[in-house]
């Protein structure tokens, strides 16, 4: 597998899936998003030799295209001199260099077409790369969020299996049968006063007479209480 194409797997990886497995969700995110920047690094430097490749090849072609035309005014040059054995060689040797020249051509056609596409990609990795980077703390966030969320479902399902409104409202009746009780017991207790509480009433107001008619003595009124 190609260095890009190892990026490209990083990238694409489910990275929630892998914050499930995860025991510290934090420093597995933080290991990606390292893997991925070692990754990148690793591409820039390969991108980076195709593309020295491209430069070495377009400069071989340009010194053959070269050589070419310096044999092509050779051959000019013998020509004028009456020297058409030197001028056969020096076409012959214009033609090769010419050849030599269209071979390097289709091949840095080749990798220019190729450092282009790795460029494009590799631009396009290191923005995801940074959205991740810039997404981290987000990520976080959510999987937090709904590893709560979570919990909650799971108490919530554990609580619908249990039914307590039996039990309170077997309580509450308790607590009514409890109260009835303690008012009726004060209901009997205020109307059934013993023989003696009644005579010992009976004392109390009779007393309570004979202190009247004193205080009317004393105060010269007289007459019946």
């Amino acid at each position: 597998m190609g260095i890009l194409d190892r990026i490209s797997t990083i990238l694409r990886s489910n990275i929630n899936s892998a914050l499930d497995k995860a025991e510290n969700p934090e420093k597995m995110l933080d290991q990606i998003i390292r893997d991925m920047s070692s990754a990148i690094e690793e591409a820039k430097g390969q991108v980076a030799g195709v593309i020295a490749q491209e430069k070495q090849t377009e400069a071989e072609m340009n010194s053959n295209l070269r050589q070419s035309q310096e044999w092509s005014d050779r051959a000019e040059k013998a020509v004028k001199a009456g020297r058409d054995d030197l001028a056969r060689e020096a076409l012959r040797r214009k033609k090769d260099l010419e050849g030599i020249a269209t071979t390097y051509k289709q091949q840095f056609d080749t990798q220019h077409q190729m450092s282009q596409q790795l460029r494009t990609q590799l631009d396009a990795l290191i923005r995801k790369y940074e959205d991740s980077v810039r997404n981290r703390d987000v990520m976080l966030a959510r999987y937090r969020t709904a590893q709560a969320q979570q919990q909650i479902n799971k108490q919530m399902s554990a609580m619908s299996g249990l039914d307590h409104s039996s039990e309170i409202g077997r309580m509450d009746r308790r607590i009514r049968e409890m109260e009835a009780r303690s008012s009726a017991e004060a209901e009997l207790n205020k109307g059934s006063s013993t023989l003696e509480d009644q005579f010992a009433q009976l004392d109390a107001t009779d007393d309570m007479d004979d202190d009247l008619k004193a205080l009317k003595s004393k105060m010269g009124m007289g007459g019946n209480a």
